[in-house]
């Protein structure tokens, strides 16, 4: 091979390697569920849906309802110990939860700390990490997280009821129990969120909980966001009104941002459904403190 032939394979390899990190970063774009709208039974007792809007601006909504009467429904929330260094539970993603204990389907959960996202290198959690829950943390009948007033819970019993509780205590009996923020709707009302809320009232991407007067009927309403032209989120205002149009009596908002995952069992593991984000990376799970999952029998 002549000298310039050898110059040209230099700069083109040298071109391919600077090009390799562009590429590898723009890939998972691709991997995104479509911006279609779609209607499956996932398995008896739990329905999908997706929904694409593009006004005001782009958003991929997945609302997911569970009938938690139906036969073979059950309930899980991940399970934490109090250390001597006063961390509760190990880091994990919602597709490894939903994986580890055997689930059908999984959601993100608890608010919790430390958080940290500086760059696709530089961040905590990662799996395994060690994290506190805030709010009220309920598994197995063991709280592992004490209820903090500023934080409402969705409990559940031993018959699978579910009630939202704005003080954030879950009563005596819960078997499961997880927390949020703040609760959106009320008795079928929407509530008047505090003035510092209304002026953070942005797109975002968000998992809300919501059930119906009798408890027995569940909702899981995610929104994914922070991707211009794809997703861009929605307002909590905005959640607020799909969960009202669903029927909902009583509505929780749960942890957020890069939190927000989906993930349903599939013949080859764990699928998420939605298009989580986390390092600016979409489709990349940012492990989590807790989770809510649920078993069900194949269809």
């Amino acid at each position: 091979m002549n000298l310039p032939k050898i110059k040209q394979l230099l700069q083109v390899l040298g071109l391919g390697i600077l090009l390799a990190p562009i590429v590898a970063y723009n890939i998972p774009y691709f991997w995104r569920p479509a911006q279609t709208n779609a209607t499956r039974s996932l398995f008896p007792g739990i329905v999908y849906q997706k929904e694409f809007r593009s006004t005001p601006r782009p958003a991929v909504i997945h609302i997911v309802t569970v009938d938690l009467t139906a036969p073979g429904i059950g309930i899980f929330v991940t399970p934490g110990t109090p250390t001597a260094d006063l961390t509760e539970t190990n880091a994990r993603t919602v597709s490894e939860f939903l994986q580890e204990f055997k689930l059908q389907l999984a959601v993100n959960g608890n608010f919790f700390y430390p958080c940290i996202e500086k760059a696709p290198w530089d961040y905590y959690p990662r799996t395994g990490d060690r994290v506190n829950n805030v709010g009220h943390a309920i598994s197995q009948g063991k709280i592992y997280s004490q209820p903090d007033s500023n934080f409402p819970a969705l409990c559940f019993d031993a018959k699978n009821r579910a009630t939202i509780i704005e003080n954030g205590s879950c009563p005596q009996g819960t078997v499961y129990g997880i927390a949020g923020d703040v609760v959106l709707v009320k008795n079928g009302k929407p509530l008047a969120q505090n003035p510092q809320e209304i002026n953070e009232d942005k797109p975002y991407p968000r998992t809300v909980a919501a059930i119906d007067k009798t408890g027995k009927k569940l909702w899981l309403i995610v929104a994914d966001g922070k991707q211009r032209l794809y997703s861009e989120g929605l307002k909590l205002s905005e959640i607020t009104e799909i969960s009202q149009q669903l029927g909902a009596d009583t509505v929780l908002n749960l942890d957020g941002g890069g939190s927000v995952t989906l993930a349903v069992a599939s013949p080859s593991g764990a699928t998420v459904l939605n298009a989580p984000i986390q390092n600016k990376i979409p489709m990349q799970e940012r492990p989590i403190a807790n989770h809510l999952g649920f078993y069900a029998r194949e269809n």
